[in-house]
């Protein structure tokens, strides 16, 4: 597809508000995959001829800028959205570790993505896109702003060296359960080489505690260490009583639904047809957004909390998970 310039527009504005991220102009640049040079020429505005159509989407994954035009979306805060950012914080602000397992479709990744956007020094990892160490570690450099290339032992040692020099780094790797055994090993390596100067967060479904679980019976060597560096437990939002679990989703997504729907739309509709799933959620609004034409605003005045709604009701429910 073209890039157009209202793309690029766009793409610029990510670069500019991630650019508070970074301690410099070169560290951002390697963030982004560009040279100094062009990163500098699209900061003055000088774009023709200066990045490929392939650069410009490149900048735009890692920057999660959509390239064709999707409604707005705000974050919503939810039990999930509160409990995770909670952690998150904790974890960077006291240099400590932690293990997110809990079910998919609850709002983990889109609150990871939303905290690391707005904190210095915080990083966000796919493990499902980097699954062995060398590709792991390479990831995790370049998203600190470290050089990736040249050999694994010198991106290693540069990386570990440069996030001791960081105030309060953080690293979330998410879809951890995906990880090949060598980079949990790794993991290991790293956390020791960086203990009590970096915060790591682990995400993932229920599987990874189950491939946690085994692998520490099993006494498969690393895992016990690894996961008593990482807190020794796993932390989950959700109840574990089915029937308490299905009203939890529920309340999360008519909060999630009152923040994006349009005004005037059945809450309790789209909630009754997503079951609870946010993704399923955002899919019912787009078809009530398209069935109007253009998009309306959003009434974001309240979560749902003020007014005994859903959000009320989950006070209690939240006070158990924490």
């Amino acid at each position: 597809m073209e890039i157009t310039k209202e793309i690029k527009e766009r793409i610029v504005a990510a670069i500019t508000s991630d650019r508070e991220n970074y301690p410099s102009d070169n560290k951002h640049a390697v963030a982004l995959g560009i040279s100094a040079s062009v990163y500098n020429a699209v900061k003055k505005g000088a774009w023709e001829r200066q990045v490929s159509d392939a650069g410009w989407v490149g900048m735009a994954r890692r920057l999660g800028v959509e390239l064709r035009r999707e409604m707005e979306w705000k974050a919503a805060k939810t039990p999930t959205y509160n409990f995770v950012t909670a952690q998150l914080r904790m974890c960077q602000e006291s240099g400590v570790s932690a293990i997110l397992c809990d079910i998919p479709n609850i709002g983990k990744t889109f609150t990871a993505r939303q905290y690391v956007k707005t904190h210095k020094n915080a990083i966000y990892v796919d493990c499902s896109q980097v699954k062995t160490k060398r590709k792991m570690v390479r990831k995790i450099a370049k998203e600190f702003g470290v050089t990736s290339m040249g050999s694994y032992y010198d991106v290693y040692e540069d990386l570990v060296a440069y996030m001791k020099t960081l105030d309060m780094p953080l690293v979330v790797l998410d879809e951890a359960g995906d990880l090949q055994y060598e980079a949990f090993l790794e993991l290991k390596a790293l956390w020791n080489a960086t203990e009590r100067c970096c915060g790591w967060y682990m995400m993932g479904a229920d599987g990874l505690k189950a491939k946690i679980d085994r692998n520490v019976e099993g006494m498969k060597v690393g895992y016990a260490e690894m996961l008593s560096r990482f807190g020794g437990g796993f932390s989950r939002v959700t109840p574990e009583d089915g029937k308490e679990r299905v009203k939890f989703l529920k309340a999360q997504a008519a909060i999630v639904a009152k923040v994006n729907a349009p005004q005037g739309s059945d809450v309790m509709k789209i909630v009754n047809g997503s079951g609870g799933g946010l993704r399923r959620v955002y899919t019912e609004i787009e078809k009530l957004r398209r069935a109007v034409g253009d998009a309306l605003a959003p009434d974001s005045a309240s979560t749902g909390a003020e007014d005994g709604g859903p959000a009320a009701k989950l006070q209690g429910t939240v006070a158990e998970c924490r």
